[in-house]
């Protein structure tokens, strides 16, 4: 039984459990009595005792290495016990022990070289765990005023992190919203991810105009791909296409948008669905290729209205018959159904489901739904105002 406190290690976590208990050890177990018995009743012509073998062998695969060690050791007492109750004509011997001993010390070697590799990958998912919770970080409910949800799939199922990226980040001017979305992928891509979204954190708070923010963004985005040049770390053409959106105090009812060459977003509301322009702008690295910045779209955001912004692994997700992922109409038929829909984390359920259904669970890319809508206020407390209590 492990300690009380202790961190359970590669093997404790990947064995077979029932009600929190390691029931690694049954197959094995019964592989051994079973083997046993059915040599116990054959005839001496015909015996299956040198198949003890396997039980070591079944044991190195889903338990821990001791676990493997004390079946080996079982292997080979069942053994001798068996073979020595026959008559000498039908011993099997020396042979065979030699085998069944032999077999039991490899398969704990195996076994403790699987561990070891468990522990290693073990390990490195909480390192990728870490980079993602320090990339992509938690959002409070709430922030900035927002009702919001996300959901983030990594095509990469083993590494769990890419190059898509979203925050919420208040300030004095209002509440700014980015997703995007680095070209390529790997460490490279993640370092990208992560230098914008410092710059982001710092300009969306600190800048009055969205334009700015813009600006900045696309200034570190040269200068990123500027230092990994001169490190010789640029493994081709860096850019990152992106939605930047700012909900202002002053005017409840707009946002402003603006879009780094990004699949424009929905506007999912009571009275339907709709999508905001796509804008004019070149994704985060090429404004050498245009005059100007991308412009600052002022639109419409209704009460009660959410904002759903994805990446291209949604729209991008084909089936078995290479069809793109409907999305708009996924979400025009779910709003149909169920007015319920709107919800943010309802919407990002809906679409993440309905992504992975149409793809069969075969993602080319990493995938990001975010959600987004000013905060409702609670019935409750708007009703118990408006009555003086």
């Amino acid at each position: 039984m492990p300690g009380a406190g202790r961190q359970p290690d590669a093997a404790d976590r990947e064995q077979l459990r029932v009600g929190g208990r390691s029931v690694a050890w049954v197959p094995p177990l019964i592989l051994l009595l079973a083997i046993a018995v059915l040599d116990w009743n054959t005839s001496g012509e015909f015996r299956i005792i040198s198949w003890i073998v396997l039980v070591p062998g079944i044991a190195a695969a889903i338990c821990g290495v001791w676990g493997t060690a004390v079946f080996a050791v079982l292997a080979v007492l069942t053994y001798v016990t068996v073979d020595t109750s026959w008559p000498h004509q039908y011993q099997t011997g020396l042979p065979d022990f030699i085998l069944v001993a032999a077999g039991g010390a490899l398969a704990t070697l195996a076994c403790a070289v699987r561990v070891r590799g468990e522990r290693h990958m073990l390990h490195m998912r909480d390192v990728v765990e870490t980079t993602r919770r320090a990339v992509l970080r938690p959002l409070p409910p709430g922030w900035g005023g927002l009702d919001h949800a996300a959901a983030y799939l990594a095509a990469d199922s083993e590494a769990r992190v890419g190059g898509d990226f979203y925050d919420i980040q208040p300030g004095p001017s209002g509440t700014r919203v980015l997703l995007g979305d680095v070209q390529g992928k790997g460490l490279g891509a993640v370092d990208v991810a992560a230098a914008l979204l410092g710059t982001f954190r710092e300009s969306a708070y600190h800048e009055p105009s969205l334009a700015t923010v813009a600006a900045r963004l696309e200034t570190r985005m040269l200068r990123h791909v500027e230092y990994c040049a001169a490190a010789g770390q640029l493994d081709g053409d860096r850019f990152a296409t992106g939605v930047l959106v700012g909900f202002t105090e002053d005017d409840l009812d707009t946002v402003e948008v603006i879009n780094f060459g990004h699949d424009p977003p929905l506007v999912i509301g009571p009275g339907g669905v709709r999508s905001l322009p796509p804008g004019d702008g070149l994704p985060l690295g090429l404004s050498e290729l245009v005059p100007g910045p991308p412009p600052v779209l002022r639109v419409p955001l209704g009460p009660g209205e959410t904002l759903l912004l994805v990446t291209d692994g949604v729209t991008e997700a084909r089936d078995a018959d290479g069809e793109f992922f409907p999305l708009l109409d996924r979400v025009s038929e779910a709003l149909a159904g169920d007015p319920g829909a709107i919800e943010p984390r309802r919407l990002v359920r809906l679409v993440r489901d309905g992504t992975l259904r149409h793809s069969g669970g075969h993602l080319g890319d990493d995938t990001t739904i975010f959600a987004v809508r000013r905060r409702q206020p609670d019935p409750g407390l708007t009703s118990r105002s408006a009555t003086g209590d």
